[in-house]
Protein backbone atom coordinates (compact mmCIF):
# COMPACT_ATOMS: atom_id res chain seq x y z
CA UNK A 1 0.00 0.00 0.00
CA UNK A 2 1.14 3.51 -1.15
CA UNK A 3 1.23 6.16 1.70
CA UNK A 4 -0.65 9.50 0.69
CA UNK A 5 2.53 11.17 1.73
CA UNK A 6 4.37 9.44 -1.27
CA UNK A 7 2.15 11.05 -3.84
CA UNK A 8 3.39 14.54 -3.62
CA UNK A 9 1.42 15.63 -6.74
CA UNK A 10 -1.56 14.89 -8.61
CA UNK A 11 -2.41 11.62 -10.23
CA UNK A 12 -2.08 11.41 -14.05
CA UNK A 13 -4.61 12.78 -16.18
CA UNK A 14 -5.63 12.32 -19.55
CA UNK A 15 -4.02 15.03 -21.34
CA UNK A 16 -7.58 15.59 -23.24
CA UNK A 17 -8.65 19.42 -22.58
CA UNK A 18 -12.16 17.90 -20.93
CA UNK A 19 -10.55 15.41 -18.59
CA UNK A 20 -7.69 17.90 -17.84
CA UNK A 21 -10.59 20.46 -16.84
CA UNK A 22 -12.81 18.31 -15.10
CA UNK A 23 -9.74 17.95 -12.56
CA UNK A 24 -9.11 21.19 -12.18
CA UNK A 25 -12.98 22.25 -11.71
CA UNK A 26 -12.54 19.36 -9.03
CA UNK A 27 -10.03 20.40 -7.53
CA UNK A 28 -10.44 24.16 -7.36
CA UNK A 29 -14.37 22.97 -5.58
CA UNK A 30 -12.35 20.62 -2.96
CA UNK A 31 -10.12 24.23 -2.26
CA UNK A 32 -13.41 26.18 -1.73
CA UNK A 33 -15.55 24.02 0.05
CA UNK A 34 -12.51 23.39 2.65
CA UNK A 35 -11.58 27.28 3.05
CA UNK A 36 -15.46 27.84 3.74
CA UNK A 37 -16.10 25.11 6.43
CA UNK A 38 -12.93 26.05 7.80
CA UNK A 39 -13.71 30.43 8.29
CA UNK A 40 -17.47 29.16 9.13
CA UNK A 41 -15.90 27.32 11.98
CA UNK A 42 -14.20 30.47 13.57
CA UNK A 43 -16.27 33.68 12.39
CA UNK A 44 -17.33 34.70 15.74
CA UNK A 45 -13.41 34.57 16.43
CA UNK A 46 -12.63 36.35 13.53
CA UNK A 47 -14.59 39.47 14.15
CA UNK A 48 -13.07 39.81 17.79
CA UNK A 49 -10.06 39.52 15.86
CA UNK A 50 -10.68 42.24 13.98
CA UNK A 51 -12.39 44.61 16.61
CA UNK A 52 -9.14 43.83 19.01
CA UNK A 53 -6.40 44.32 16.73
CA UNK A 54 -7.21 47.57 15.39
CA UNK A 55 -8.53 49.29 18.70
CA UNK A 56 -12.46 49.76 18.28
CA UNK A 57 -13.27 52.33 20.58
CA UNK A 58 -16.42 50.54 21.47
CA UNK A 59 -14.29 47.01 22.44
CA UNK A 60 -10.84 48.64 23.07
CA UNK A 61 -10.83 48.46 26.48
CA UNK A 62 -12.20 44.43 26.80
CA UNK A 63 -10.29 41.46 26.24
CA UNK A 64 -11.29 38.30 23.91
CA UNK A 65 -13.57 36.50 26.63
CA UNK A 66 -15.11 39.77 27.73
CA UNK A 67 -15.76 41.35 23.80
CA UNK A 68 -17.07 37.51 22.77
CA UNK A 69 -19.95 38.47 25.52
CA UNK A 70 -20.18 41.54 24.44
CA UNK A 71 -20.52 42.02 20.79
CA UNK A 72 -24.02 39.51 21.26
CA UNK A 73 -25.22 42.02 23.73
CA UNK A 74 -24.21 45.24 22.17
CA UNK A 75 -25.41 44.08 18.56
CA UNK A 76 -27.13 40.64 19.13
CA UNK A 77 -25.80 36.92 18.73
CA UNK A 78 -25.37 37.74 14.40
CA UNK A 79 -23.28 40.60 15.38
CA UNK A 80 -20.35 37.80 15.43
CA UNK A 81 -20.93 36.77 12.68
CA UNK A 82 -21.02 40.35 10.98
CA UNK A 83 -18.77 40.57 7.64
CA UNK A 84 -19.16 36.34 7.08
CA UNK A 85 -21.00 37.28 4.10
CA UNK A 86 -18.34 38.71 2.66
CA UNK A 87 -16.09 36.44 4.08
CA UNK A 88 -17.85 33.71 2.44
CA UNK A 89 -17.48 35.59 -1.04
CA UNK A 90 -14.03 36.06 -0.43
CA UNK A 91 -13.22 32.39 0.99
CA UNK A 92 -14.42 30.33 -1.31
CA UNK A 93 -12.32 31.34 -4.49
CA UNK A 94 -9.47 32.01 -1.82
CA UNK A 95 -9.46 28.36 -0.79
CA UNK A 96 -10.14 27.15 -4.19
CA UNK A 97 -6.70 28.95 -5.29
CA UNK A 98 -4.30 28.16 -2.60
CA UNK A 99 -5.25 24.62 -2.53
CA UNK A 100 -5.29 24.14 -6.05
CA UNK A 101 -2.26 26.55 -6.12
CA UNK A 102 -0.04 24.29 -3.59
CA UNK A 103 -0.74 20.74 -5.22
CA UNK A 104 0.51 22.49 -8.89
CA UNK A 105 3.48 24.76 -7.31
CA UNK A 106 4.60 21.42 -5.56
CA UNK A 107 4.55 19.54 -8.93
CA UNK A 108 6.65 22.18 -10.75
CA UNK A 109 9.03 22.58 -7.95
CA UNK A 110 9.83 18.55 -7.53
CA UNK A 111 9.47 18.29 -11.75
CA UNK A 112 11.42 21.48 -13.14
CA UNK A 113 13.72 22.38 -10.15
CA UNK A 114 14.24 18.94 -8.66
CA UNK A 115 13.93 20.26 -4.38
CA UNK A 116 13.74 17.80 -1.91
CA UNK A 117 10.01 17.02 -0.25
CA UNK A 118 10.51 19.43 3.05
CA UNK A 119 12.13 22.34 1.06
CA UNK A 120 8.99 22.07 -2.07
CA UNK A 121 6.44 22.02 0.31
CA UNK A 122 7.75 25.32 1.80
CA UNK A 123 8.20 26.78 -1.20
CA UNK A 124 5.16 26.32 -2.53
CA UNK A 125 3.03 26.56 0.54
CA UNK A 126 3.97 30.25 0.28
CA UNK A 127 3.53 30.59 -3.60
CA UNK A 128 -0.10 29.72 -3.03
CA UNK A 129 -0.91 31.69 -0.42
CA UNK A 130 0.65 34.60 -2.47
CA UNK A 131 -1.28 33.82 -5.06
CA UNK A 132 -4.76 33.24 -3.54
CA UNK A 133 -4.04 36.56 -1.90
CA UNK A 134 -3.44 38.44 -4.74
CA UNK A 135 -6.55 37.31 -6.45
CA UNK A 136 -8.98 37.90 -3.56
CA UNK A 137 -7.27 40.63 -1.62
CA UNK A 138 -9.89 43.36 -2.41
CA UNK A 139 -12.62 40.86 -1.08
CA UNK A 140 -10.59 40.58 2.25
CA UNK A 141 -10.42 44.34 2.54
CA UNK A 142 -14.50 44.85 2.10
CA UNK A 143 -14.75 42.17 4.75
CA UNK A 144 -12.24 43.61 7.63
CA UNK A 145 -14.53 46.97 6.40
CA UNK A 146 -17.51 45.57 7.59
CA UNK A 147 -16.63 43.15 10.66
CA UNK A 148 -15.01 46.29 11.96
CA UNK A 149 -18.44 48.01 11.86
CA UNK A 150 -20.74 48.19 15.02
CA UNK A 151 -24.29 48.33 14.94
CA UNK A 152 -25.68 52.06 14.62
CA UNK A 153 -22.67 53.62 13.58
CA UNK A 154 -22.26 52.23 10.02
CA UNK A 155 -20.62 53.35 7.07
CA UNK A 156 -21.48 50.87 4.91
CA UNK A 157 -24.87 49.12 4.19
CA UNK A 158 -23.52 46.23 2.30
CA UNK A 159 -21.12 45.20 0.25
CA UNK A 160 -21.63 46.77 -2.86
CA UNK A 161 -22.05 50.06 -0.75
CA UNK A 162 -18.16 49.37 0.38
CA UNK A 163 -17.23 48.44 -3.22
CA UNK A 164 -18.74 51.96 -4.44
CA UNK A 165 -17.37 53.99 -1.66
CA UNK A 166 -14.16 52.49 -1.35
CA UNK A 167 -13.90 53.06 -5.16
CA UNK A 168 -15.02 56.76 -5.02
CA UNK A 169 -13.26 58.02 -1.69
CA UNK A 170 -9.89 56.36 -1.61
CA UNK A 171 -8.65 56.43 -5.19
CA UNK A 172 -10.40 53.61 -7.31
CA UNK A 173 -8.97 50.25 -7.88
CA UNK A 174 -5.88 51.28 -5.75
CA UNK A 175 -7.89 51.77 -2.48
CA UNK A 176 -8.82 47.80 -2.37
CA UNK A 177 -5.30 46.79 -2.28
CA UNK A 178 -3.68 48.99 0.75
CA UNK A 179 -2.22 46.61 2.97
CA UNK A 180 -1.52 44.22 0.38
CA UNK A 181 2.75 44.31 0.71
CA UNK A 182 2.37 43.40 4.78
CA UNK A 183 -0.22 40.86 3.73
CA UNK A 184 2.29 38.90 0.93
CA UNK A 185 4.85 39.07 2.96
CA UNK A 186 2.82 38.03 6.19
CA UNK A 187 1.32 35.55 3.92
CA UNK A 188 4.52 33.71 2.41
CA UNK A 189 5.78 32.54 5.96
CA UNK A 190 2.44 31.64 6.93
CA UNK A 191 1.32 29.64 4.11
CA UNK A 192 4.74 28.28 3.96
CA UNK A 193 5.24 26.61 7.06
CA UNK A 194 1.35 26.18 7.63
CA UNK A 195 1.42 24.09 4.73
CA UNK A 196 5.05 22.64 5.42
CA UNK A 197 4.49 21.73 8.85
CA UNK A 198 1.11 19.76 7.74
CA UNK A 199 2.89 17.90 4.94
CA UNK A 200 5.89 17.46 7.26
CA UNK A 201 3.87 15.80 10.29
CA UNK A 202 1.28 13.65 7.59
CA UNK A 203 4.59 12.02 5.91
CA UNK A 204 6.34 11.45 9.28
CA UNK A 205 3.42 9.58 10.85
CA UNK A 206 2.34 8.00 7.75
CA UNK A 207 5.99 6.28 7.31
CA UNK A 208 6.84 5.88 11.02
CA UNK A 209 2.95 4.98 12.42
CA UNK A 210 1.10 3.69 9.58
CA UNK A 211 -1.07 1.54 11.66
CA UNK A 212 -1.83 3.93 14.07
CA UNK A 213 -2.10 7.32 12.51
CA UNK A 214 -3.47 5.92 8.77
CA UNK A 215 -6.66 4.46 7.12
CA UNK A 216 -6.58 3.40 3.67
CA UNK A 217 -8.31 6.17 1.26
CA UNK A 218 -11.87 5.45 0.37
CA UNK A 219 -11.81 5.93 -3.26
CA UNK A 220 -8.13 4.55 -3.35
CA UNK A 221 -7.83 1.51 -0.88
CA UNK A 222 -4.02 1.40 -2.56
CA UNK A 223 -3.72 4.98 -1.24
CA UNK A 224 -2.80 5.18 2.93
CA UNK A 225 -4.13 8.58 4.28
CA UNK A 226 -4.14 9.85 8.01
CA UNK A 227 -7.27 9.42 10.04
CA UNK A 228 -9.52 12.18 10.20
CA UNK A 229 -8.71 12.70 14.19
CA UNK A 230 -4.96 12.97 13.57
CA UNK A 231 -5.04 14.92 10.14
CA UNK A 232 -7.41 17.64 12.67
CA UNK A 233 -4.40 17.60 15.20
CA UNK A 234 -1.76 18.31 12.49
CA UNK A 235 -3.68 20.87 11.06
CA UNK A 236 -4.15 22.64 14.72
CA UNK A 237 -0.47 22.49 14.67
CA UNK A 238 0.55 23.60 11.47
CA UNK A 239 -1.83 26.16 12.20
CA UNK A 240 -0.13 27.52 15.69
CA UNK A 241 3.53 27.82 14.31
CA UNK A 242 2.61 29.59 11.15
CA UNK A 243 0.04 32.32 13.20
CA UNK A 244 2.87 32.85 15.70
CA UNK A 245 5.49 33.99 12.88
CA UNK A 246 3.44 36.21 11.06
CA UNK A 247 1.04 37.70 13.41
CA UNK A 248 2.79 41.45 13.79
CA UNK A 249 2.45 41.60 10.06
CA UNK A 250 -1.32 40.60 10.01
CA UNK A 251 -1.75 43.51 12.87
CA UNK A 252 -0.41 45.89 10.56
CA UNK A 253 -2.10 44.52 7.54
CA UNK A 254 -5.93 44.77 9.38
CA UNK A 255 -4.59 48.46 10.34
CA UNK A 256 -3.58 49.09 6.42
CA UNK A 257 -6.75 47.54 5.28
CA UNK A 258 -9.33 49.65 7.30
CA UNK A 259 -7.49 52.65 6.16
CA UNK A 260 -9.75 55.93 6.62
CA UNK A 261 -12.13 54.04 9.09
CA UNK A 262 -9.67 54.40 11.66
CA UNK A 263 -8.70 58.04 13.12
CA UNK A 264 -4.92 57.42 12.72
CA UNK A 265 -4.79 56.27 9.69
CA UNK A 266 -2.51 58.56 8.45
CA UNK A 267 0.09 56.71 10.69
CA UNK A 268 -0.32 53.41 8.52
CA UNK A 269 -0.02 54.23 5.28
CA UNK A 270 3.14 51.88 4.78
CA UNK A 271 4.72 48.96 6.11
CA UNK A 272 7.50 50.06 8.36
CA UNK A 273 5.10 53.38 9.54
CA UNK A 274 2.19 51.00 10.83
CA UNK A 275 4.72 48.70 12.37
CA UNK A 276 6.74 51.24 13.85
CA UNK A 277 3.48 53.79 15.11
CA UNK A 278 1.92 50.35 16.93
CA UNK A 279 4.91 49.29 18.67
CA UNK A 280 5.45 52.75 19.91
CA UNK A 281 1.78 53.68 20.69
CA UNK A 282 1.02 50.24 22.12
CA UNK A 283 4.21 47.85 22.47
CA UNK A 284 4.65 44.74 21.66
CA UNK A 285 2.11 43.00 23.73
CA UNK A 286 -0.29 44.98 23.22
CA UNK A 287 0.06 46.17 20.13
CA UNK A 288 2.08 43.72 17.56
CA UNK A 289 0.28 40.79 19.23
CA UNK A 290 -3.04 42.09 20.52
CA UNK A 291 -5.26 39.50 20.13
CA UNK A 292 -2.86 36.71 19.75
CA UNK A 293 -4.11 34.67 22.13
CA UNK A 294 -7.13 34.88 20.36
CA UNK A 295 -5.52 33.82 17.32
CA UNK A 296 -4.58 30.18 18.67
CA UNK A 297 -7.69 29.46 19.80
CA UNK A 298 -9.21 30.54 16.01
CA UNK A 299 -6.07 29.37 14.18
CA UNK A 300 -6.34 25.71 15.75
CA UNK A 301 -9.60 25.09 14.84
CA UNK A 302 -9.65 26.71 11.31
CA UNK A 303 -6.31 25.25 10.18
CA UNK A 304 -7.44 21.60 11.51
CA UNK A 305 -10.95 21.74 9.81
CA UNK A 306 -9.46 23.21 6.35
CA UNK A 307 -6.83 20.55 6.05
CA UNK A 308 -9.19 17.55 7.06
CA UNK A 309 -12.22 18.85 4.69
CA UNK A 310 -9.27 19.30 2.08
CA UNK A 311 -8.69 15.57 2.55
CA UNK A 312 -12.03 14.28 3.02
CA UNK A 313 -13.00 16.29 -0.71
CA UNK A 314 -10.10 14.83 -2.46
CA UNK A 315 -12.13 11.90 -1.45
CA UNK A 316 -15.40 12.37 -2.00
CA UNK A 317 -14.54 13.94 -5.40
CA UNK A 318 -11.82 11.55 -6.79
CA UNK A 319 -9.09 13.69 -6.17
CA UNK A 320 -5.97 11.25 -4.66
Amino acid sequence: MTSEAAVSSPPAISSTPAKRDYYWLRSFAAGGVAGCCAKTTIAPLDRVKILLQAQNPHYKHLGVLSTLKAVPQKEGFLGLYKGNGAMMVRIFPYGAIQFMAFDNYKKLLSKHIGTSGHIHRLVAGSMAGMTAVICTYPLDVIRARLAFQVTGYHRYTGIANAFHTIYLKEGGVLGFYRGLTPTLIGMAPYAGFSFFTFGTLKSLGLKHFPELLGRPSSDNPDVLILKPQVNLLCGGVAGAIAQTISYPLDVARRRMQLGSVLPDSEKCVTLSKTLTYVYKKYGIKKGLYRGLSLNYIRCVPSQAVAFTTYEFMKQFLHLN
